[in-house]
């Protein structure tokens, strides 16, 4: 059974070129990242999205 993921793939490229990861998920896939850089991504998409939840409609 494959897993869904909840982000988009531009939305986890957006932040893997933002934490200066890009490069390693191009050459090896999203399995080449380190776990600790994974657990950037997501308090990264964390932090926006408390950032448009805030922000007025």
């Amino acid at each position: 059974m494959a897993r869904r993921g909840i982000m988009s793939n531009e939305l986890k490229e957006e932040i893997a070129k933002d934490l200066g990861i890009y490069d390693v998920v191009k050459t090896e896939g999203w399995g080449g990242i380190k776990s600790r850089d994974a657990g950037n991504m997501v308090k990264r998409a964390i932090e926006m999205a408390e950032q448009q939840m805030k922000s007025p409609k």
